[in-house]
């Protein structure tokens, strides 16, 4: 306890030491010039803001001819569900059309670009694979390549930006919360993903996007950073971000993990959990429409309080605690098998059925890790 403590402390008081991080957003002199006489297509969330300006009306305010907005999952504005359809529409404010990219239309058509000039992308990111910005990210990129369309990724801190580990995906369990073989916590700015994107070929038939980054400045991946904004409904706080890669895997189970209450990624639980001594009821509210468990009494493990390493990893005690007190072990892990897609293929699921330790999963994951890093090696662009 005491060790952590201090590593808290060492992080306030260093954080104290570190100049202000330059958003690409706030650098509007590396890219603006790009952007003058061109129809501007963006990629947009409620996130988008630099010092509570939206990213929309600092390029409106420039004169900027932006013609279209393209949401991601939770919409523009960030308040749907996860999983929720977003329908198309116009954004109240400005009178822009919006074009949702999530759903069944996950992917820019050649119609919806035709009177673009230019792409630019600009969505807070938080280092986890499954985290389904990054798929907004690769769909856009390819159309843009196959459309002879520039893109422009305006570069963002990773809260998770000095962790890296979780098993590397397994391509035959390619979807929409994993599409490349890069480990739950991979350790780059959306920046530098998309860059790798490009130079690991994993866009449609080896194309290449043209790509251009407007990097952070006085960043580095080991630079604390707090999110100034929540970047979607159910990440409210900088310990739910932390907690996100090791409890987003019970979504691929029968246990909550705090959707509809005030603590969400902060706390797991079910009906049935045999441990009685932490008591919640998820109920229906903005961003958790239809929360697991709704209106029912759950019991579980409250996360509110820990003290988080920043520079820990994954944490795989909280699903194996789940798993050894439930009391049905074959309804445990979902039918539909998500579990698998959110770890990357099957193994994950079989060795806790298996009764493997973290200890043993995780020395599992070490040679795929260490492979990883000297990949990840040729896209760092900060210390």
């Amino acid at each position: 306890m005491m060790k952590k403590i201090f590593i808290i402390i060492m992080l306030f008081i260093g954080s104290s030491l570190y100049a202000e991080i330059i958003l690409g957003a706030k650098n509007s002199e590396a890219y603006l010039p790009q952007l003058k006489g061109k129809r501007v297509a963006l990629v947009v969330n409620y996130a988008s803001q630099v010092n509570g300006v939206h990213l929309v009306d600092q390029l409106l305010e420039q004169q900027i001819n932006v013609v279209k907005i393209f949401a991601p999952e939770h919409g523009f504005r960030g308040k749907a569900d996860a999983g929720e359809q977003i329908k198309d529409g116009k954004d109240k404010a400005t009178g822009l059309p919006i074009v949702s990219l999530y759903g069944k239309h996950k992917k820019p058509t050649r119609a919806d670009l035709k009177n673009v000039d230019i792409i630019v992308f600009d969505i807070q990111d938080v280092g986890v694979r499954f985290y389904t910005y990054l798929s907004t990210l690769h769909y856009v990129m390819e159309s843009a390549a196959q459309n002879a369309l520039p893109i422009i990724v305006l570069d963002r801190p990773n809260p998770n930006g000095a962790r890296i580990d979780g098993e590397i995906l397994n391509f035959n369990y390619t979807s929409f919360v994993g599409m490349h073989p890069v480990p739950i916590l991979y350790g780059l700015t959306i920046g530098e993903y998309a860059m790798m994107i490009n130079g690991e070929g994993w866009l449609k038939g080896n194309l290449l996007a043209n790509l251009t980054v407007v990097p952070l400045q006085n960043y580095t991946h080991n630079t604390p950073y707090s999110l100034p904004i929540k970047p979607s409904p159910n990440l409210p706080n900088d310990l739910s971000i932390y907690l996100y890669p090791s409890l987003a895997l019970f979504e691929g189970t029968t246990f909550s993990v705090g959707r509809g209450t005030n603590k969400q990624f902060q706390l797991y639980g079910n009906p049935l959990y045999q441990p009685k001594r932490f008591v919640f009821t998820p109920v229906s509210k903005e961003g958790a429409k239809y929360p697991k468990h709704e209106n029912k009494r759950c019991y579980g493990v409250d996360l509110g309080a820990i003290l988080v390493d920043e520079y820990s990893g994954i944490d795989l005690g909280y699903i194996i605690d789940a798993y050894r007190n439930y009391p049905h072990k074959t309804k445990f892990f979902l039918k539909n098998r998500f579990f698998d897609k959110l770890a990357g293929s099957n193994s994950l699921r079989t060795q806790i059925q298996a009764g493997l330790s973290e200890e043993q999963i995780k020395k599992s994951w070490e040679k795929n890790l260490n492979d990883f890093r000297t990949i990840r090696q040729k896209y760092l662009q900060y210390p």
